[in-house]
């Protein structure tokens, strides 16, 4: 499993300034074949400065969800981190 990218991504108004919501497209390759794998995702801003991801898959997939949702844990921290994701 291989994330590719994430596209479409679109940040969602929501009142509450410590949460941030998302929707978009995870473009994964899993056996050797991409799929587009539409998702939507939370970043929350704990008070002792760490962050809580929480991701919900629109589609169900033929891979162990567990290792799958890590994986885009970890892309999503990296995305956050590096400024990528829509303000």
């Amino acid at each position: 499993m291989k994330i590719l990218e994430f596209k479409n991504i679109v940040r969602k108004d929501v009142p509450i300034y410590y949460r941030r919501l998302f929707s978009g497209t995870a473009v994964l390759e899993l056996v050797n074949k991409p799929i587009d794998l539409p998702l939507n995702f939370s970043i929350e801003d704990k008070p002792t400065g760490s962050k809580e991801i929480i991701v919900t898959l629109n589609e169900k997939v033929d891979y162990p969800l567990v290792p799958l949702i890590n994986e885009l844990k970890k892309y999503i921290d990296n995305l956050d981190a590096s400024g990528a994701l829509p303000g």
